[in-house]
């Protein structure tokens, strides 16, 4: 397969197309924005409208969930209200790759969401596993004493690691309980680079490759030009409209940069000049810590724009 990632607003479709032509390959998203059905103006769902549509994997169950839209598979999987981890990313991602495997097509996974890309490469990381809600569900019931003494007894290094504030935080203790009893194996990447073929055996990789910006200078003026174009194609339209729809502010997809500005400045919190400058800010400010994240990974071979 062939791996593309790298900073937002570096070209990463654009070029996950031109080697889909090249090396008879399919689009596979690792957009945890683009994963939300009616969040697309914004998440720069923007392939060309000739984009072929095709059907889900057949089988049944949940790999009839899985949805192509415009050429590339999992977009729009889960509604703005529902919560969708890195876990479910893979669970979501198995079908397809074997419907790709099976079709002698290559698939090319873009994305710049590094921790759904980690997950499967490499294995859960243990502070992403995935959600116990029937655990959770029981630890809801206990007190804040009962909470601490479970998370001393199934590790009690990590409760004295934690600050004293959240160590009375209910929420905080359930998580790290939640954490402490999964089973996840956690596993990093190889360092040193130059075995890609080794990271995941069921599937070699052909090019794994990262868009990063050497000037960050531009990299803040192509955002700018980003979110003004996204304005222009009917941006708060769309939060309008999704708003309409009866989804909340508080749904998990709308917890997302650029929606979340325009709610503000729809609910009256801030000027449209205000959320647009802070809608830019956060776009740069996330654009920094996927480099930082990434870059921790060996394998990726970089390239500047």
């Amino acid at each position: 397969m062939i791996v593309i990632t790298g900073q937002t607003a570096t070209g990463k479709t654009k070029l996950a197309l031109e080697l889909a032509e090249k090396y008879n390959g399919e689009l596979v998203n690792f957009d945890s924005r683009q994963i939300y059905k009616y969040l697309d103006i914004i998440t720069g769902k923007d392939l060309p409208s000739t984009s072929e549509v095709k059907d889900p994997p057949a089988g049944g169950g949940k790999t009839s969930e899985v949805i192509k839209f415009k050429g590339v598979w999992l977009y729009d999987v889960v509604t703005p209200d529902q919560y969708f981890s890195s876990y479910d990313f893979v669970e979501k991602l198995k079908p397809v790759i074997e419907d790709l495997k099976k079709r002698g097509k290559t698939p090319i996974l873009v994305g710049g969401t590094y921790l759904y890309l980690k997950h499967f490469l490499y294995g859960i990381d243990i502070n992403n596993s995935p959600p116990n809600f029937k655990l959770r569900e029981k630890l809801n019931t206990m007190s804040v004493v009962d909470l601490q003494k479970k998370l001393i007894s199934l590790t009690p290094n990590v409760f004295e690691n934690m600050n004293h504030s959240d160590q009375l935080n209910p929420r905080r203790l359930i998580r790290k309980i939640e954490i402490a009893s999964s089973t996840s194996a956690v596993k990093d990447p190889p360092a040193g680079g130059g075995k890609t073929a080794e990271v995941n055996k069921d599937w070699p990789i052909k090019l794994f490759i990262g868009l990063r910006y050497q000037d960050k200078s531009k990299l803040r003026q192509i955002i700018i030009k980003r979110v003004e174009e996204r304005l222009k194609n009917g941006a708060i339209d769309e939060v309008k409209n999704i708003l309409k729809m009866g989804y909340k502010v508080s749904d998990p997809g709308l917890k997302t940069i650029g929606y979340t500005q325009i709610i503000k400045y729809l609910k009256k919190e801030f000027t449209k000049e205000k959320a647009i400058e802070d809608w830019i800010n956060k776009e740069v400010q996330y654009a920094k810590r996927q480099l930082t994240f990434m870059k921790k990974d060996k394998n990726i071979s970089w390239k500047d724009i």
